[in-house]
């Protein structure tokens, strides 16, 4: 999408202080995952990239909201039940989450959110905060965006079985290599079929997982592996490691030249934070002043 318009990508830093409370370790995830978006082809000269700590209106406008957000509306949230269900703390961070990405969105005045499916209640709480807040100073101050569902997107599994993500501790890493990416793969949690039976591939987390990277003649003859029984789970993992080392090859090379750079890493942040900067205080402005705060500086 960064062809295609005028794309804001940013690395969400303050969200992650619900689960990470090491300074040190968030600032080394933050760099890494610079270097994995700009590997796999995020472009800094087509798009704008930074840090959601370099734009301090996205935590003033959140402030703002949350005061014309119902306690209600927060505890209906999904993502939060989930999270707190699978044992993450519920600090009021998790809680009004929510609140947080509605400012990432709003105050770039963006209009088209583009999110899987399992993220489409947030958007709607985000489109229903921007018109409270319209409605609360009778303007329009907020634009209410649009969310495009990336269709074609897969909710991917983690190892063991549940939606791949950090919070979880489930994930096989792009860029992991070697013996530690091989660990990952082996420990893939599958049923206890012996062997020699046939197997159903359709249901097995492995099988998910090498659709994401084979192509479909691929597929298919690996689903009839699955169904004529001789084939185990350690055969599909290995073809599953295979497949990603093929598939990711040339992104790592690029992210290890890149690593390389750290000053070209902090200068695309600089510059990514400073466009986002610009235009966030163009959307903060009038709701300031709609809403009676002022700055004496």
């Amino acid at each position: 999408m960064q062809e295609e318009g005028d794309a804001f990508y940013f690395l969400a830093n303050y969200h992650s202080l619900t689960s990470i409370s090491d300074g040190k370790q968030l600032e080394e995830f933050t760099l890494d995952v610079v270097l994995d978006y700009l590997a796999l082809g995020l472009d800094p000269g087509k798009c704008t990239f930074f840090a959601q700590s370099d734009v301090p209106q996205t935590t003033e406008l959140a402030w703002i909201l949350g005061t014309v957000t119902p306690v209600s509306l927060m505890e209906k949230g999904v993502s939060y039940k989930d999270k707190v269900a699978q044992g993450l703390r519920p600090n009021i961070g998790l809680f009004t989450y929510p609140i947080l990405q509605a400012a990432d969105i709003l105050i770039y005045h963006s209009d088209l959110v583009p999110v899987g499916e399992d993220q489409k209640q947030n958007i709607e709480i985000c489109r229903d905060l921007a018109g409270k807040l319209n409605h609360t100073y009778n303007e329009e101050l907020l634009v209410i965006p649009d969310e495009y569902i990336v269709k074609s997107v897969a909710v991917v599994p983690g190892v063991d079985g549940r939606k791949m993500s950090k919070s979880y501790g489930n994930t096989i890493g792009i860029f992991d290599e070697g013996k530690a990416l091989k660990k990952k793969v082996m420990s893939i949690q599958t049923d206890s079929t012996p062997l020699e039976d046939p197997k159903d591939p359709d249901t097995c987390n492995v099988f998910a997982l090498i659709k994401l990277f084979a192509n479909e003649e691929k597929q298919n003859e690996i689903a009839e592996k699955y169904r004529n029984g001789g084939y185990g789970y350690g055969h599909a993992k290995k073809e599953l490691l295979g497949l990603i080392n093929d598939y990711f090859a040339e992104a790592k090379e690029r992210r290890k030249e890149l690593a390389k750079k750290p000053e070209y890493i902090r200068d695309v942040l600089r510059e990514g934070g400073k466009k986002a900067r610009e235009r966030a205080e163009t959307v903060m402005e009038p709701v300031r002043s709609a809403t009676g705060l002022f700055r004496s500086f």
